[in-house]
């Protein structure tokens, strides 16, 4: 068992700033020191963590080299804020950082889009404050909507095949008890339709 020296807090500092601005030789060079596991302990003094830093800046390079190294509890670290990464990757419109927060396997996955901050708000919340259609779009199609339906939503009553085509309308009540609506299309529009 290899034992690594302790990161100082300059080091622990480098290595945040290194996550903020897309710095993976420095990522690197700090894991070749420290030993892997010192990355899901380091924060700053709100309480951020490496992929706090990495998240709310869309470094995709760098998030692909940190999720297997860190502990899959870090992707639902709440900072001081309450806020965790996939918050900050939704605050910044950063949808492909989202999407491998929530399909890390092994990491929460979808439990992540309910995890609420200090101003009450998820994820998506977040997303729909800020104006982000796509990604509040996708937050919605990959939430767990009706986990006490006893059926399979690909059933029809018919028995028939679902239309595919259909809207879904979505209500969601954030904590203040505002009431959200989205609608979901199932059809494309074509390309010289206006909207």
């Amino acid at each position: 068992m290899t034992t690594w020296p302790l990161p100082t807090d300059d080091d622990k500092e480098n290595l945040l700033l290194s996550c903020r601005y897309d710095d993976l030789d420095e990522i690197q060079g700090f894991v070749t020191k420290f030993g892997s596991d010192a990355l899901s302990s380091v924060r700053d003094d709100n309480g951020n963590t490496v992929l706090h830093m990495t998240c709310g800046n869309g470094h995709i390079d760098v998030l692909n080299y940190l999720l297997p190294l860190v502990s899959p509890s870090i992707l639902s670290a709440q900072n001081s804020a309450g806020s965790t990464a996939l918050h900050w990757a939704a605050l910044n419109q950063h949808l492909e950082v989202a999407q491998k927060l929530v399909h890390f396997i092994g990491g929460p996955g979808v439990d992540l889009i309910d995890i609420k901050n200090a101003a009450g708000r998820s994820p998506l919340g977040e997303a729909e404050m800020i104006g982000w259609d796509e990604g509040a779009t996708w937050l919605v199609q990959e939430m767990k909507l009706d986990e006490s339906s006893s059926h399979d939503v690909n059933d029809s009553e018919e028995g028939g095949p679902v239309d595919t085509s259909q809207d879904i309308e979505v209500e969601i009540q954030d904590a203040d008890g505002e009431v959200a609506k989205m609608t979901i299309s199932g059809s494309i529009p074509p390309p010289d339709s206006v909207i």
